[in-house]
């Protein structure tokens, strides 16, 4: 089924809706009437409200200091801009949540618009949680590691930093420096003699009693002053106790020493453009260019820079810089903990509201600034040139993308240049863990968000049957896409027809390029659901396969083509099988599409050959004792301790596992069971 934007293309009239005898329901009423309907009822007050379509799917998110006052925009069209006349037209219902202040609908909407993600609003990509140091204290020996999530083990917290990378660099110098332990308490508890750690000069090996607990304590308590950012009396310390034992003879303890100030000095080498005044911010930068925003944001704690990282929010084109960057914080901090400085680069709207909002958040005073001058004022400037350079980076990447997707819509005879590609591949080993694996590509790179596994559920396959594996996957990808297809083709006419009346309202001007006259009524944020082009690995076999099933899922418009290694299976030299086609044939050498093609298919392979391994292991650390029920970690852990193995378990008597602490003669009556069951 073509969609509305191939019809405008094609000069055609997008297709007007079924009428209710053919659907054999009542149509669903939408747009501003709908809206107005709500209207009689509504408070005056603070707010939230949620939008949402026919399929209920929530579309936007908006609040508003007088509700009543805000929705009723919404049924006035004269003036709006496209973006918003398709919002109402989608809007089928509404739902609304009234609070006591305009501060806390702030919080409400950020929260709401993460958890919905609707496609009307400013929406975070990429939003993971922030991995931090955490030093335990919960034990005798406290252990430094990398954290993310929930903080509900006691002890301390530093961060956040910008990637795992920089926590784990930080965390190896600081075992070097300080010789914490950084195993965990399963091997702490276990060890008879040092680890490797100890002998290569990482550890202080508190495990064997290498280091009174005392001592240990003394070196927790060193490197909590240096991530305190104490490092300037931390390192001057060393220095004089190395001076000390140098005038005592003691070089040996004075070598332990300088190793350590090389290791400090190597960590605060790595956080660079430290500031001086600035004790805890984050610095947000903006930069908008064609028709993408990058927000740039650096953390800095107890003066130091724990990186940087960079977002591209999904938002409409029309959007402002000032607007995106608005809507961004206040999400941003829906779950993070927020700093007591917050340094912008431009001027946002609600700046004294998501001040307030994010000080009952935090419980104290948080100041949100858009400095003009001094040190402030330079680390957003530096903030905004990377913004301005990933941007361009990622611009020129989508360039490229787009160049190579419109190539390989040509070299394939394509009707128009792909927009969504999806590549399929199994992995098994001797037909044992197979899966299979989905990846998908469009014109911004890698959709990873995207990709699917499949773990191979039929017991009437035969072990390594390649083309069986295909054949399952295959189908259950595209019965998806076929039911929720069928399910709503009168919404996609009517968005078609909305569209078309959007336009005729507010025509391009006559300087906007065919992009930039598209933009409002096809926004390109939408990255669509059904695939222009399949690309499997395999040949003849496993495009025969894949040509069935789409067809008898009636999707045998999405192009499907094979991708065969080609003579003793050389990069390079594919052959590649069309149906329609006759003989595979090959592309030339020095051709990008062939490297293209390559990057994508090696793709799906890491991707299946990963899903594999992880299934491999996870099987290979299987025990018995995780299918009984009743036994959850405490008891299985009491009687691996009794018996030394599930082997042994599996060979005890009722009485000799009642002998076990927290396992009751009903339980262990279960548990022979279980075995006994099994072995007959």
């Amino acid at each position: 089924m073509p969609t509305s934007n191939e019809n405008a293309q094609d000069g055609l009239a997008p297709p007007l809706p079924p009428e209710p005898s053919e659907r054999g329901e009542k149509p669903v009423a939408t747009g501003p009437d709908v809206i107005a309907s709500y209207l009689k009822t509504l408070t005056t007050g603070p707010g939230v409200y949620r939008m949402l379509d026919v399929a209920g799917e929530v579309v936007y998110v908006g609040k508003a200091r007088n509700l009543r006052a805000r929705v009723s925009n919404y049924t006035r069209l004269a003036g709006l801009p496209n973006r918003t006349l398709r919002m109402i037209q989608s809007t089928a219902s509404m739902e609304f949540v009234t609070v006591r202040t305009e501060a806390e609908a702030l919080l409400l909407e950020a929260n709401l618009i993460k958890r919905f993600r609707p496609r009307f609003n400013v929406t975070l990509r990429d939003d993971k949680s922030f991995p931090y140091i955490l030093i335990r204290r919960d034990q005798g020996a406290p252990q430094i590691l990398k954290h993310r999530g929930a903080r509900t083990i006691k002890g301390e917290y530093f961060g956040p930093f910008a990637s795992a990378g920089a926590v784990n660099r930080t965390i190896n110098m600081l075992e070097r420096a300080f010789l914490l332990r950084s195993c965990s308490d399963s091997v702490f508890e276990s060890r008879t003699r040092p680890c490797l750690l100890y002998q290569i000069k990482r550890c202080s090996g508190p495990c064997t009693g290498e280091i009174g607990l005392e001592d240990y304590g003394a070196l927790v308590e060193e490197a909590l002053r240096f991530l305190k950012g104490e490092s300037q009396s931390v390192r001057e310390m060393y220095q004089r106790l190395m001076q000390e034992a140098s005038d005592n003879l003691e070089f040996e303890r004075a070598a332990k020493l300088r190793n350590r100030l090389w290791a400090l000095a190597h960590v605060t080498a790595e956080q660079a453009i430290n500031p001086e005044g600035v004790e805890e911010a984050d610095v947000f930068a903006a930069f908008q260019e064609g028709g993408q925003t990058c927000i740039q944001v650096f953390f800095f704690r107890v003066g130091q820079n724990w990186g940087n990282r960079a977002y591209y929010p999904k938002a409409d084109r029309t959007l402002s810089v000032e607007e995106v960057l608005d809507s961004f914080v206040a999400q941003f901090y829906d779950d993070k903990p927020v700093p007591r400085l917050i340094l912008l680069s431009h001027e946002i709207a609600n700046h004294e509201l998501l001040a307030e909002a994010l000080s009952i958040k935090a419980d104290r005073r948080v100041e949100i600034r858009v400095p003009q001058r001094g040190v402030k004022s330079g680390l957003v400037d530096h903030a905004l040139t990377n913004a301005r350079e990933a941007l361009g980076r990622k611009l020129a990447e989508g360039s490229s993308q787009r160049t190579l997707l419109a190539a390989l819509g040509e070299r394939f005879e394509l009707k128009r240049a792909p927009r969504r590609v999806e590549v399929f591949d199994n992995s098994h080993l001797m037909g044992t863990n197979a899966v299979g694996g989905m990846i998908v590509a469009g014109p911004d790179g890698f959709a990873k968000g995207a990709y699917r596994k499949f773990n191979i559920r039929s017991d009437t396959l035969t072990p390594g049957d390649d083309y069986g594996m295909m054949r399952e996957v295959l189908t259950r990808r595209f019965r998806r896409l076929a039911e929720a297809e069928a399910e709503a083709p009168a919404d996609q006419a009517s968005d078609a027809l909305w569209n078309q009346v959007a336009a005729e309202q507010a025509p391009p001007s006559e300087d906007a390029g065919p992009d930039e006259a598209e933009a409002d009524v096809f926004p390109d944020d939408v990255f669509p659901d059904r695939p222009d082009l399949v690309l499997v690995d395999g040949g003849a076999g496993q495009l025969t396969v894949a040509v069935e099933v789409l067809a008898e899922l009636g999707l045998s418009d999405i192009k499907v083509i094979g991708i065969a290694k080609g003579p003793d299976r050389d990069a390079g030299r594919e052959h590649f099988h069309v149906p329609g086609r006759g003989a595979p044939f090959m592309l030339e050498p020095r051709d990008p599409v062939l490297y293209f093609v390559q990057r994508l298919r090696d793709e799906a392979h890491r991707f299946a050959i990963g899903t594999h391994r992880a299934k491999r292991t996870k099987a290979l650390g299987a025990n018995p004792l995780d299918e009984i029920p009743g036994i959850g970690p405490t008891r299985k852990r009491a009687l691996l301790k009794h018996f030394g193995s599930a082997k042994a378990v599996s060979r005890a008597g009722v009485e000799d596992l009642t002998t076990v602490g927290g396992i009751s003669e009903e339980m262990a009556k279960k548990i022979y069971d279980f075995f006994h069951e099994r072995k007959v």
